[in-house]
């Protein structure tokens, strides 16, 4: 850890920081519940959907990508599948893991949604290298 005191200006500078994500988590929620599914349902669809695995993910690995209980994991896949946005089956190299695929619907759902996020990450991405730029001066 720096002995270094913050300065005024650094505390400014995290202070955009935070609200840049603030509000780019904002308009993230917004579209999604625009699109009629939660925050956290187009959250899982994007974490299936980009599974940097071979296989589908299981439960447990979503649990971990999307920094949640187990128990709360299930809940949510459970949900999002009532809403037809994915399936689950049985992993059938290990019977105890329930693998998650993303159905048709969730696709389209997540192509319209992700096509939003990109625009709106294209101007988040100026906004952060601006305030990055800032906290690396000193």
């Amino acid at each position: 850890m720096s002995s270094r005191p913050i300065s005024r200006r650094e505390y400014v500078t995290l202070a955009e920081f935070r609200h840049a994500l603030r509000v780019f988590q904002r308009f993230s929620e917004d579209a999604a519940r625009s699109a009629g599914v939660t925050p956290a349902q187009h959250q899982l669809v994007l974490a299936v959907k980009g599974w940097p695995g071979s296989d589908s993910p299981s439960v447990s690995d979503m649990a971990d990508r999307l920094q949640l209980r187990n128990h709360s994991t299930v809940e949510l896949v459970r949900r999002a599948e009532q809403a037809g946005l994915v399936t689950t089956h049985v992993d059938p190299e290990d019977h105890r893991r329930q693998l998650i695929d993303v159905t048709e619907r969730g696709n389209a759902l997540l192509a319209s949604l992700s096509a939003l996020h990109r625009d709106e990450l294209r101007r988040f991405r100026a906004e952060m290298n601006d305030i990055l730029a800032e906290l690396g001066r000193r």
